[in-house]
């Protein structure tokens, strides 16, 4: 079983060019259905998996209170894994086949309006290394749109002053460039003026080493915190509010699902149901007709 598990994962890995985040999520997710039998009265053995088996294990996640987000996720990983086995000859039926995903709750993504934007990029200091950092940091997240994974992992060698661009990993192995705007070049150039680590990682901590995800999402949250009264505050608000923004000042959503990254355009069409939702709320109340 473990055995299986490894070459999934390094299949998944070395073939499909999955990323390191995604492929841990899969380790953990197996990790659990697989203690999950293992609790089970009948030790269910490995070739006898059926899907009454996943089903029982998808009910117990539900009972627990996870979300059927995570829940979807979770079986998506055991689809793939026993996809992987049933190519391989490890198995000859498949027990997640007919095992549907429990209907996602329709969330929209959170954003920023243009003035409270403005008002959190201007909220870090100019006069301390710490401040100077964190209002490139901000300035780039709403400028570019990365995710929090691809700004901490950004080198100083992937941006191009010249052109205004910036070269970005990201999910799958996959890099794209995207550009940045004048304000984000000023910003970054005055970090780069104070910065003192010889680190080739662009955004460092205190110490000089690179900046994790954590440290990350605590800067953004510290000067959201401060302005801003949605519920969610992370460095993927300013990815849904650029993406938000660019859609409702006319920009092509072709144009948008590159920028993000997205694979397909239904993960950018979500953005879309943002903006109908403005158009909607303009047009009740400012068309003459539009409550009668």
């Amino acid at each position: 079983m473990l055995n299986s598990v490894k070459e999934f994962l390094n299949y998944i890995e070395n073939e499909r060019n999955y990323s390191q985040h995604t492929i841990t999520a899969y380790q953990n997710d197996l990790i659990q259905f697989f203690i999950f039998l293992s609790k089970e009265e009948k030790k269910i053995r490995f070739k006898k998996i059926q899907k009454d088996d996943v089903k029982n294990y998808l009910a117990l996640l539900f009972e627990n209170g996870i979300s059927k987000k995570s829940i979807s996720r979770k079986l998506a990983s055991l689809r793939s894994y026993f996809h992987f086995l049933i190519r391989t000859e490890k198995i000859k039926s498949n027990p997640t086949l007919g095992v549907k995903s429990p209907k996602k709750e329709k969330r929209l993504p959170q954003f920023l309006d243009e003035a409270t934007v403005n008002k959190l990029l201007d909220l870090p200091s100019a006069e301390t290394i710490e401040g100077i950092r964190d209002r490139a940091i901000l300035e780039i997240l709403y400028s570019s749109g990365l995710r929090r994974s691809e700004l901490v992992s950004l080198k100083i060698s992937n941006i191009d002053f010249h052109s205004q661009t910036i070269k970005v990993f990201g999910k799958g192995k996959k890099d794209r460039i995207i550009p940045f705007g004048k304000i984000a070049s000023l910003r970054l150039n005055d970090y780069l003026k104070i910065r003192k680590s010889e680190n080739k990682v662009l955004f460092v901590n205190d110490e000089g080493g690179n900046l994790s995800t954590q440290k990350l999402y605590n800067i953004v949250k510290k000067y959201m915190s401060k302005c801003v009264e949605i519920n969610q505050k992370s460095p993927h608000v300013l990815r849904h509010t650029f993406a938000t923004h660019l859609l409702n000042r006319g920009a092509d959503i072709r144009v948008v699902k590159e920028l993000l990254g997205h694979e397909d355009l239904s993960s950018t069409q979500i953005y879309t149901h943002v903006t109908t939702d403005k158009l909607k709320k303009i047009y009740q109340q400012s068309h003459p007709k539009a409550t009668n």
